[in-house]
């Protein structure tokens, strides 16, 4: 089998100054660990230039558009690394929440009013890639790519360029699009149904969104400063636009046919003090509420992953363990199994896709329950920023703490699980709390 290339360039913990050199080039795309803050996250990649572009087609099924993913992975061609890298050429794009509709048979009701791909990729033959645990910045070249490529990449990140990036501000605040009291209705109506026994527990958001101008790059390197997260990432789109992404959250990861995913379920703020930080720490480990909540999307992924792993190698290794970011702590499990011999990391993504811990139990009707009750679709939120490449490697988030910038507006949600003893004003209060630094952050610009 043939082997990736490598190129050695200076190590840099913060990935912001490669990518300024591909900023502006078609396919722009950055998955960020958020160094050299967050500590948990272990290689940056970015790239640009894809050999092709994929969106999924408004009436393609999932298997469909997942196949065809396949195909293109199969013609670029397998190929190894000489080391332990992440990414030896493949796919790099997200699915968004609505990817969900192309994989189950959904209801139609809320007003798709962003227009947003439901799933978009690109297929990219080479990647610079940092690795913090070794402190190496590398580009890393498929088989196929061309020597005239190779020596023009290296020359361009040999002296990256320090382009004055336009700045990005709002017009106006960022507004919610449900008052607090139709956010009491919409609560109230779910737990009504948790009553009935149709679910026990669902997800539910709300929109924040201003009319807004410039780079969005550069909203995404002040919304990283000030709130560092191991699943970051920004990805261009046409025209302008951009996913910028500051999730804690892990979907789920392959390697070597290994698969791991881990759920957030419980959330807390950080205190203004350190005792206070601490009491509130304290509080969320010891919560009967969110522990239940926390096993319950334990109970589904397990459910997901077995779908698709091997019988038997479905395990729970970490449960309820603390993770704590710049603006809340997070309650946190860890589910692995191992992939089934006639199964892919797509066949995982068709098995499991959107994620639980975003959607609610039993999966299904949650997300009916969210699209009669979220007067909008939510596009990229709670969807997934992923990677993966011709080996069968793959590392994807959830996009939670997500912005979508599109025809001159920025769009951010937040929301959390309602369970049957919710409490409507917390509830509220805590989807303000997930995204107050995100929003705090651009109205300072």
């Amino acid at each position: 089998m043939l082997t990736c290339s490598v190129h050695p360039l200076p190590y840099r913990a913060n990935p912001a100054d490669y990518f300024a050199a591909i900023r502006h080039a078609p396919g722009a795309v950055l998955l960020d660990s958020g160094r050299p803050t967050a500590e948990r996250g272990r290689f940056d990649l970015l790239s640009a230039w894809p050999l092709e572009q994929l969106a999924v087609l408004p009436d393609e099924s999932g298997s469909d558009f997942l196949q065809r993913l396949r195909e293109h992975l199969t013609r670029l061609g397998e190929a190894q690394v000489p080391e332990q890298l992440p990414f030896a050429g493949g796919l790099i794009g997200y699915l968004s929440y609505d990817f969900g509709r192309h994989l189950e048979n959904l209801p139609n009701q809320a007003q798709d009013d962003l227009q947003l791909p439901d799933a978009r990729f690109g297929l990219y033959d080479w990647a610079l890639i940092s690795d913090h645990h070794v402190k190496t910045s590398q580009l890393v070249f498929h088989p196929s790519l061309i020597a005239s490529e190779r020596q023009r990449l290296i020359t361009l990140f040999s002296q990256p360029s320090a382009a004055a990036v336009e700045p990005f501000t709002l017009k106006a605040p960022m507004k919610a699009d449900l008052s607090a009291e139709e956010y009491r209705q919409a609560l109230e109506r779910i737990q009504n149904y948790i009553q009935a026994g149709d679910c026990y527990q669902v997800n539910f958001a709300q929109r924040f969104r201003a009319e807004c101008q410039g780079d969005p790059w550069a909203a995404y390197v002040a919304l990283r400063a000030a709130c560092p997260t191991p699943f970051s990432g920004f990805q261009s789109l046409p025209e302008g636009g951009a996913v910028l992404s500051l999730s804690p959250e892990r979907f789920v990861k392959v390697s070597e046919r290994q698969v791991e995913t881990r759920p957030i379920k419980g959330t807390r703020p950080r205190g203004l003090t350190a005792a206070e930080d601490a009491a509130n720490a304290a509080e969320l480990l010891a919560s009967p509420k969110d522990r239940a909540e926390n096993l319950m999307i334990v109970d589904l992924l397990r459910n997901d992953l077995g779908r698709t792993c091997r019988i038997g190698s479905v395990r729970v290794p970490e449960l309820f363990s603390l993770e704590s970011y710049p603006n809340v702590h997070h309650l946190v499990s860890s589910v692995t199994g191992e992939l089934a011999d006639d199964r892919d990391a797509l066949d995982l993504i068709a098995g499991s896709f959107p994620g639980g811990s975003i959607t609610g139990a039993p999966k299904i009707r949650a997300m009916q329950i969210i699209d009669e009750l979220e007067p909008t679709r939510r596009g990229l939120y709670c969807g997934s920023l992923l990677y993966l490449d011709v080996r069968g490697e793959m590392d994807s988030s959830i996009a939670i703490r997500s912005l979508l910038v599109k025809d001159g507006q920025v769009c951010c949600w937040g929301g959390g699980g309602i369970v049957a003893d919710s409490e409507w004003q917390a509830e509220y209060q805590e989807s303000i709390t997930k995204v107050k630094v995100l929003l705090d952050t651009l109205q300072n610009l």
